[in-house]
């Protein structure tokens, strides 16, 4: 299929995670459909353990053939609702949206619009005006500088539900814990353009917020995860065998300096600083050994050390080289 700024020849899917969500699930629909007119598109709603109506509601709008449903046996967070989304996905881009009204539905075609204009993989939300208490409102900018300055990533706001994907990049990217939040993040680190776009924000209509100070916790957590498995993932060594090193080079150093007194005469028994300096040592070999050890389950492990992007079709059984 060529790529042109005309959005309607793709098959839009658009991600809903929801966690007890019942009353705003219609609205949403119908201000889904509204924006996309004729344009084709579905609407995967993901039940994420609710303990309301969500699932008869889902169940109730999948009459129309635009929406299906997919009920995940317990709360299991929102990276794991959208995980099993982007699997039940067929559209050649995937949008994602919050089931709270917060996010504008009709911005997803635009968003579109720009990626295809910019050459873009993911392009994410920015809620430049946002519509919340300042209590959230500043946490997040903490937390969006914070993932700014440690990834290289160049966005706004990392926070906003409302993202656009092109096929490749959900099948490229693994979703677990609060990694949600870093998909532009593990979307660059593998290669794929990533952009942003100001976007229409609301206030809550109905039910009530489902972050707290805990979740920044967690997202700060996995945001180590990342990193460490960007830089390190496929060379362990790299960093368990740095820190060893560096330890064991000290406690060589330290138990050198101890085996100089000795010789002069004195009595280092019970001097901390050679227990310290055996300690470094052995500390020290056994990150080494942390790292070998993680080198050779690398080895032998399956696992890609890359992601294709694209590739040409084999044209080998064509025509060409006859006799």
């Amino acid at each position: 299929m060529s790529e042109s700024t005309d959005t309607g020849q793709y098959l839009v899917s658009i991600v809903v995670p929801a966690f007890n969500e019942a009353d705003s699930l219609r609205e949403l629909f119908r201000e889904t459909a509204d924006a996309f007119g004729s344009a084709p598109f579905e609407m995967i709603i993901v039940d994420d353990g609710s303990s309301d109506g969500t699932w008869s509601e889902i169940l109730a709008l999948g009459k129309d053939p635009r929406v299906r449903g997919v009920r995940l046996s317990s709360n299991q967070g929102k990276a794991a609702a959208l995980a099993a989304g982007f699997l039940s996905s067929r559209g050649d881009w995937i949008a994602t949206l919050d089931a709270d009204l917060q996010d504008d539905p009709a911005e997803i075609l635009p968003m579109i619009a720009l990626a295809l204009e910019q050459d873009l993989d993911l392009i994410s939300g920015w809620k430049q005006k946002r519509k919340d208490p300042a209590g959230k409102r500043l946490p997040s900018r903490l937390f969006n500088f914070v993932v700014r300055l440690s990834t290289g990533v160049r966005l706004h706001d990392f926070n906003c539900g409302l993202k656009v994907y092109r096929r490749r990049v959900v099948d490229g990217i693994e979703l677990y814990g609060e990694m949600h939040r870093y998909t532009p993040v593990l979307a660059s680190q593998q290669g794929f353009k990533v952009g942003e776009k100001s976007v229409n924000h609301r206030p809550r209509q109905f039910g009530h917020t489902k972050y707290g100070a805990a979740r920044y916790f967690r997202g700060f957590s996995d945001l180590l995860t990342v990193l460490f498995l960007h830089r390190y993932s496929y060379r362990p060594l790299h960093f368990f065998g740095g820190i060893g090193t560096i330890l064991s080079l000290i406690g060589f150093f330290i138990s050198a300096y101890m085996t100089v007194l000795w010789f002069a005469g004195e009595s280092i028994g019970t001097r901390p600083l050679l227990l310290l300096g055996v300690l470094l040592l052995v500390v020290g070999f056994q990150f080494i050994s942390l790292g070998l050890l993680g080198e050779m389950l690398l080895k032998l492990s399956s696992r890609k050390p890359f992601t294709i992007a694209e590739q040409m079709p084999d044209n080998s059984s064509g025509t060409g080289g006859g006799e």
